[in-house]
């Protein structure tokens, strides 16, 4: 054998590993240094990888593209926080979610009618005019509004456009109602002599419902109006996600001022700071904070742990 030829395949690193693992392509004085390697891998001196471990090695960038999905696929279901090694679904967290909203649906319902007198658009009684903005806030706003973000948790295996339509109708619906809310309160205030934004809670709850109408016109036209580029989606939809968990976590926050501002208003008025009603008002905020933590969490967990062969949230055509 030629011995310059032989230094040149030893020194050449590609040629190295032809040698190590693709004997069938070389020509008869490589061979040679094929077999001469061989020996040295054996004597330990040379350690040449073998058939498995090449195998690893080359299958292994396709196992990374998989698994990590590429920047195009951040918003993609299915590579949430099992890709941290938790491997949870959504789904044990939608059904908390709905049992929750059932129970708080019901309690500020049996407390506005129950304890505070009933419902009415117009009275001689304004409380009853206030009394609606508690009820179409949770219900009509949190509650309705936490459906629309869950609903590609709950319904998972429905086509993707309806689901989209779903969950802009539930948006529009929440919003709609929550702005019928905010006027009750308006209206409560100014029927009763009472001044208007004076709270943290109103300041909130001005801001939030704002940020819940620039949130929806923008996903209405990033999704919704044809004209958009999949690249426009694609780098849009990451930030919907995030302004829209952003938007829910303000609303609850409002909420949760709401109760605790009406309860002290109530308890500086004579309620009975441990009686019935107080009890029932802090728990049925108690349960608001738990549904809208099942709600986040169900949000940011994926609905299946892997998803379907090219799925995509924004298809390339």
């Amino acid at each position: 054998m030629n011995v310059l030829v032989a230094v040149k395949v030893l020194c050449s690193v590609e040629a190295v590993r032809f040698a190590c693992g693709r004997e069938g392509e070389l020509d008869e004085e490589q061979h040679i240094v094929v077999f001469a390697l061989s020996d040295l891998n054996k004597a330990g001196a040379w350690p040449c990888p073998s058939a498995n471990q090449q195998q690893r090695e080359r299958t292994r960038p396709h196992r990374e593209e998989e698994e990590g999905g590429g920047e195009e696929s951040g918003g993609r279901e299915g590579k949430g926080p099992e890709a941290m090694g938790l491997g949870v679904r959504a789904a044990p967290f939608t059904y908390v979610a709905h049992a929750l909203a059932v129970a708080a649906a019901a309690m500020v319902l049996f407390w506005c009618v129950h304890f505070r007198g009933g419902l009415a658009f117009e009275a001689t009684n304004k409380n009853l005019i206030f009394n609606v903005h508690p009820v179409l806030m949770l219900i009509g706003y949190i509650i309705l509004g936490s459906e629309a973000i869950m609903v590609y948790k709950v319904l998972p295996t429905w086509n993707h456009d309806t689901t989209k339509l779903i969950h802009l109708i539930l948006h529009s619906i929440a919003l709609v109602l929550g702005v019928v809310g905010i006027y009750c309160a308006f209206k409560f205030h100014n029927e009763s002599g009472i001044a208007n934004l004076y709270s943290l809670h109103s300041w909130l709850g001005i801001g939030t419902i704002s940020l819940y109408g620039i949130q929806w016109i923008f996903g209405f036209l990033a999704f919704f109006v044809p004209g958009a580029t999949p690249n426009v989606r694609r780098g849009a939809l990451p930030w919907h996600i995030l302004l829209g968990i952003f938007v829910y976590i303000l609303a609850l926050a409002t909420a949760e001022l709401g109760f605790l501002e009406k309860l002290t208003f109530l308890q500086s008025s004579g309620l009975n700071k441990y009686g019935p009603e107080a009890f029932l008002v802090n728990f049925t905020a108690l349960v608001v904070v738990l549904f809208g933590a099942s709600v986040v969490v169900a949000a940011v967990t994926p609905a299946r742990l892997e998803e379907p062969q090219g799925y995509a949230p924004i298809p390339e055509n």
